[in-house]
């Protein structure tokens, strides 16, 4: 009987099935991206780290972290490395670059290779003064193999291109390009200096008996203690399989939200195909059919439309995601092959027949009250309004359907809530918008109008009226698109802040104290000014309140993380605050500090929170083994955003002055080409000295955001075309009555003008204020993305939201009107007929 009686409205139920496609290709293909992601990086796991166990600290072993490293040596091969950022010099075009050089020592990688061209440079590059250059790089500076690079006091042959490391996506090379050296001429080139940012790297084969995990587990307090950390396969893994799992789980929400969508269009399709279906039903009563049997029926069609739903969306899915590892690539340390995902695919049909169900149930429930006297009655009530106890039912189990799914896709409860509180929300104030608008016209309807403006808003609260339907479909498309927009507006503004007027866009650092004033000379000389140079201590921070590292592992009530204590901070010295400091509490001023007494202390706000102080209290930093008893004396805000150099501690004048130190200076150059010459001087006078050009960084991190914001907006095309869906849908479920009402108009004089004004009147004022209401809860939502979950400033942007605004209203009328121009077209006799 099911099957039978779609023989007649199979199109109508197409509309239906088409809803919630979409949204179910957007899960499957993402989730069945996230299958192949696992698989790639299960199968090359031990070539992401290209060892069995890796250990590594951002500062210079000493003796007691030396001995730990050396002891696993005897465990097996071991291979070393340093990490620094520096500029090197194109000899051929006179050119410099800020890279990252790794000097390798060893037979690194133990698994995988080191990709290059010619492939045997990776091995012969070792054997003498030789390097490896970023291939990308090479190109831009078109350098070729043979010619020469300078890495601080030492020139190298290039000896090939280098393509790709063990671990390294191409996001990360086109951030800090790489360039590789022999380890053993580190020390000629002159990189390595008291205060300059090495970081140590050592990499180990070890023997088949030893178990990395284990080991690290037994090794891992010691490590922690001297500030080392360490990386095994497992670990890697882990690592990126929870940073790669947060970004499916993010676009599979957006997916979700496309499917949240295509399940307000079953609800209405559903919803009017049961009000055509109302004489049917009333026939089979008469028939002698129970209420409950009636309901099976359809019930059943349903499903059955669910299950072909469910299949067309998980068969799209697959398709779409073999294009996922291409958006992908830049981001990702493995090459991922596509393959159909069985698991995701039987998600994404069960999840097409749940929601096809759930979301149908509403108004199938008023089948089961449908009267025989419908037959003989048919201005009868149609019973969708009578109170049925099982509709809070069905509501409770959409709100725990969606609550569930959110936790699942989101890992925990609290995101899950937020995100169903959001939803519901945007989906309460999108219904009581509509409800209040059909009782407001009603209300205060402007008898003394012209005729077509009487008819339009007539027609938002008469009876098959469309309001509250196209209100939260519409409202909550461009409240998803508008949010997506906004954040991405928000994300790039964080990487535009030096395009500024005054605001530094070139950093000189690791500048010895001996070389500070020739620098500073030089810099002048260049026509720059300098703008900040400040000078840069390394401490530790050994004491907080009398508690010392053992205390705070031992009572973790304290919630003072040991990292506190490894750690290395960086800090200047200083009696003033800078442009981007404002005072929170104490005071800070010149001559604040007397010899003999606890040296006062400056620390960032959200620092001070972290290792739990106030002011007044006391603390004991460690500068190079000698320690310096201070309180805090005073707490402030600091503007992270500034392009300036900003610090989590501040020391007075007159303490660190003979501590070993180096210094950094920020200035600001007017275009490229006096930017690339100061730079070159620079390297050329002070081959130790880092010069980054800001603007080159920022243009970089936009690439970035660019890219990211590309595959969020791929995945939200999902939620605008269910959104288009929805809205053709939703207006031509309800084409029945729009044809009876235009062809009684018609009948009773009014022309194809004031009809189509009529239209447009009605589908107006849904798009105006639906795309509105979408606006603003899109501003919201932006607001609260910002602040809560990305912790910055919120830029909001008007006129794109204008743009959105305005496209969304010609659409919403464009539909409408479109969809009356069959009906205007034809004589009122031959609709009559054809819908008799």
């Amino acid at each position: 009987m099911a099957w039978r009686d779609t023989r007649r409205s199979r199109g109508k139920l197409v509309l239906f099935l088409s809803s919630i496609v979409l949204g179910i290709a957007a899960l499957v293909a993402i989730n069945s991206f996230r299958d192949s992601l696992q698989v790639a990086i299960d199968d090359k796991a031990r070539t992401l780290i290209g060892a069995d166990f890796v250990m590594g600290m951002n500062k210079e072993p000493d003796s007691l972290s030396m001995a730990l490293i050396d002891s696993v040596k005897t465990l097996g091969e071991r291979s070393d490395e340093n990490r620094m950022l520096s500029m090197v010099y194109f000899v051929k075009t006179n050119a410099t670059r800020l890279v990252q050089v790794r000097a390798l020592e060893g037979g690194f990688p133990y698994f995988g290779s080191i990709e290059t061209e010619p492939a045997a440079a990776s091995r012969t590059f070792r054997e003498d003064r030789r390097a490896l250059v970023d291939y990308n790089l090479m190109l831009q500076y078109e350098a070729k193999p043979g010619d020469s690079i300078r890495v601080g006091n030492l020139t190298f042959a290039i000896e090939g291109a280098l393509h790709r490391i063990p671990g390294q996506t191409a996001m990360t090379a086109a951030v800090a390009p790489v360039v590789y050296i022999p380890r053993q001429y580190l020390p000629e080139t002159g990189l390595v200096q008291r205060g300059s940012r090495v970081s140590y790297y050592y990499y180990y084969d070890l023997d088949n008996s030893v178990q990395p995990d284990t080991l690290g587990s037994r090794l891992e307090s010691r490590m922690e203690e001297y500030g080392l950390f360490y990386d095994t396969v497992e670990t890697r893994k882990q690592s990126m399989g929870r940073s790669y799992d947060e970004l499916a789980r993010f676009l599979a929400l957006v997916g979700f939200v496309a499917l949240l969508l295509g399940c307000v269009g079953v609800a209405s399709a559903v919803h009017v195909y049961m009000r055509d279906k109302l004489a049917t039903i009333g026939i089979l009563r008469c028939l002698g059919m129970s209420g409950k049997r009636a309901f099976l029926v359809y019930l059943f069609q349903v499903m059955g439309m669910g299950l072909l739903g469910g299949l067309a969306g998980a068969a799209l899915g697959s398709v779409v995601q073999l294009l996922l590892p291409k958006l992908f690539q830049s981001f990702l340390p493995v090459q991922v092959e596509a393959y159909f995902s069985f698991t995701a695919a039987a998600q994404g049909i069960m999840l097409g027949v749940i929601v096809s169900v759930l979301f149908a149930l509403l108004p199938l429930l008023s089948i089961r009250q449908v009267s025989p006297l419908i037959t003989l009655r048919a201005s009868i009530e149609h019973l969708t309004n009578q109170k049925d106890p099982l509709r809070w039912s069905v509501y409770g189990l959409i709100l725990a359907f969606i609550l569930v799914f959110s936790r699942w896709q989101m890992g925990t409860w609290w995101q899950a809530l937020a995100f169903t509180g959001g939803v519901i929300a945007a989906f309460l104030v999108l219904a009581l918008l509509a409800k209040g608008l059909s009782w407001t016209v009603k209300r205060y309807f402007p008898k003394h109008w012209g005729y077509v403006w009487r008819q339009g808003l007539a027609n938002l609260y008469r009876p098959n009226n469309q309001t509250l339907l196209l209100m939260v479909s519409i409202g909550l498309g461009t409240a998803l698109i508008g949010t997506l927009y906004m954040v991405q507006r928000t994300l790039l503004s964080e990487v535009s802040i030096a395009g500024s007027e005054d605001q530094p866009n070139l950093v000189l650092f690791d500048i010895q104290n001996s070389q500070r004033d020739q620098v500073a000379e030089l810099t002048k000389e260049q026509g720059l000014p300098i703008l900040y140079f400040d000078p840069i201590v390394t401490v530790r921070l050994e004491q907080i309140k009398q508690l010392t590292l053992a205390d705070v592992r031992k009572d973790t009530t304290l919630d003072i993380g040991p990292r506190n204590f490894t750690r290395e901070y960086r800090v200047t010295y200083r009696d003033h605050l800078s442009d981007s400091e404002e005072t929170e509490s104490g005071t800070w001023s010149e001559n604040q500090y007397q010899e003999g007494e606890l040296v006062p202390v400056s620390l960032e706000e959200g620092y001070a929170e972290r290792i739990k102080v106030q002011v007044g209290d006391s603390l004991i930093f460690n500068v190079q083994g000698a320690s310096i008893p201070a309180r805090v004396a005073h707490l402030r805000r600091v503007d992270w955003n500034r392009v300036q150099t900003n610090f989590q501690v501040l020391f007075p004048k007159g303490v660190l002055e003979e501590a070993p130190q180096f210094h950094v200076l920020m200035t600001r150059s007017d275009n490229e080409q006096q930017a690339a010459q100061f730079q070159r001087r620079v390297v050329e006078t002070f081959p130790n000295v880092s010069a980054i050009g800001l603007d080159l960084i920022l243009r970089t991190l936009d690439e970035v955001v660019s890219q990211i914001s590309f595959v969020i907006q791929f995945m939200a095309l999902f939620s605008i075309f269910t959104g288009l869906l929805v809205l053709v849908g939703s207006v031509n479920v309800s084409k029945f009555q729009r044809v009876q009402e235009s062809v009684l108009l018609r009948t009773l004089g009014a022309n194809k003008k004031q009809i189509l004004g009529i239209t447009f009147m009605e589908y107006l004022l849904l798009g105006i204020l639906a795309a509105a209401t979408g606006c603003v809860i899109a501003f919201g939502a932006a607001w609260a993305l910002a602040v809560y979950s990305f912790e910055m400033e919120f830029v909001p942007v008007l006129w794109p939201m204008v743009v959105i605004f305005a496209l969304v209203v010609l659409l919403t009328v464009a539909v409408g009107l479109l969809n009356s121009r069959g009906i205007l077209n034809r004589p009122p006799l031959e609709v009559l007929r054809r819908e008799a």
